[in-house]
């Protein structure tokens, strides 16, 4: 009687097959299991090493970065992947080292060599995509900073920095939307709120550029102009191309109120009053031209009936127009209604918290209606914001007088 007995080994060994009398069979596999455990062992042994190598290397590497000893880290990293050039981490680490260094070219060859053996590293993907970016290589930094985002949609950092890759693209209406959608995970971020400015600043360029092709003489063409200057503050600037609109449609809708806000924002409100009348001739229901009829009154401290008629028609066409329900507590406290003031300023204060105005008039009412505690506790509170508002706009001014010393 013979016994066969297959053994199927690994990698590079073929299969062995046996066949022995049944006698020898017992014998036969200890020898086998000897000849196997010599084959293998060496291997097992190695990989074991090489593991121990490995994780020592990782612990040297951190304990590096731990003491700002860059360079050391980065060889540490690099003997690592001699050893285990498939651990995909160890790409990872030395692509994070070397953008935080500064070495871009380095940290792009090392982050796709560790995608190609890892593509699910979104870090991976995101530090390539930066270190594409910086070297100037916008087109092909996209792909990878998606790549990231997508893996990790609430990644802010990734998304800023594709927002500005597709700036540098120009392709100002994506980069818009991602940093829209960064403000509103982070509404303090200031550096977003620039970047947004500037988009739609070039958006604006763009449009304005367009415009003069199609018609350089068309109403639109001195509005947008206008627009960007109203922007910046240039009200004289606005001014004049706010004239011209009026001058090329006196008719349309829209002109005379930009024309008329212009004149609002300078306080000459003689101008003003005459354009917004004009406006309301063109459009009736424009309801920011009627409040700021009424808050030209206000303004001047005169007619607070008429003041009050105005805002009252504002608020009627635009409800939410906070603004002229503010105006017209105004005129109301002008005009000794206290009581009927309040719920107008309350319904500002709680839309708009930090207008110190709104405060201050509320504070005003309380004492009128007798109430003191409340009185006292919304002037305090106004105090303190014009007190931050002052301190704010005297360190601008700081700012502005250092660079400017600077600059010579």
């Amino acid at each position: 009687m013979r016994l066969c007995i297959k053994i199927a080994g690994t990698m590079q060994f073929r299969r062995l097959e046996f066949c022995v009398a049944a006698s020898w069979a017992r014998r036969f596999s200890f020898l086998l299991l000897f000849i196997l455990f010599a084959t293998f062992a060496p291997a097992v042994a190695q990989s074991a090493n090489s593991e121990r190598r490995v994780q020592k290397l990782y612990q040297e590497a951190k304990a590096a970065e731990a003491q700002g000893n860059n360079q050391a880290a980065v060889a540490k990293y690099e003997e690592m992947l001699t050893i285990a050039p498939n651990l995909g981490a160890a790409y990872n680490n030395l692509g994070a080292l070397y953008v935080r260094t500064g070495d871009y070219a380095k940290a792009a060859d090392v982050l796709k060599k560790g995608l190609k053996v890892n593509p699910e590293m979104p870090s991976a993907s995101a530090l390539l995509g930066i270190a594409l970016f910086q070297m100037g290589d916008y087109e092909n930094a996209t792909k990878p900073l998606e790549a990231a985002l997508r893996a990790n949609p609430k990644d802010g950092n990734a998304e800023l920095m594709l927002a500005k890759d597709l700036m540098h693209l120009q392709e100002l209406d994506a980069a818009a939307t991602h940093l829209r959608q960064i403000a509103q995970r982070e509404p303090d971020n200031s550096e977003v709120f620039y970047l947004l400015g500037q988009v739609h600043m070039q958006l604006s360029e763009k449009a304005l550029a367009r415009l003069n092709q199609i018609d350089p003489k068309s109403v639109y063409v001195h509005e947008v102009s206008g627009d960007v200057m109203a922007s910046m503050k240039n009200w004289d600037g606005a001014l004049v191309e706010y004239k011209k609109a009026v001058e090329v449609a006196p008719l349309q809708a829209g002109t005379h109120y930009k024309l008329g806000d212009a004149y609002w924002n300078l306080n000459q409100w003689d101008a003003a009053t005459q354009e917004f009348n004009s406006e309301l001739i063109n459009d009736p229901n424009d309801c920011m031209a009627r409040w700021k009829l009424g808050n030209i009154l206000l303004q001047q401290r005169v007619q607070p009936e008429l003041a009050l008629d105005n805002v009252n028609r504002a608020i009627t066409l635009c409800p939410k127009l906070m603004q002229a329900r503010v105006d017209r507590a105004r005129a109301l406290v002008m005009l000794n209604r206290q009581s009927e003031a309040l719920p107008d300023l309350t319904a500002a204060e709680q839309a708009d918290p930090q207008e110190a105005s709104i405060h201050f008039l509320l504070g005003q009412v309380y004492r009128a209606l007798g109430r003191q505690q409340d009185a006292q506790a919304e002037m305090k509170i106004f105090g303190s914001l014009e007190e931050s508002s002052r301190a704010a706009a005297a360190e601008k001014a700081k700012q502005v007088l250092e660079t400017k010393e600077n600059a010579h």
